[in-house]
């Protein structure tokens, strides 16, 4: 039963933690877009 517990338990951290990094990398792709949309109106 405490095995089972323990299973569930971290099956849902992994869950979180795999959320949460997938978040972050569209956030982090959102930002380098940007960053190429400054650069290219920086060289016009």
């Amino acid at each position: 039963m405490i095995k089972r517990i323990l299973s569930f338990i971290a099956v849902a951290l992994l869950a979180t933690c795999a959320l949460s990094a997938c978040n972050t990398f569209r956030s982090f792709g959102k930002d380098v877009s940007r960053l190429g949309g400054v650069i290219a109106r920086a060289a016009n």
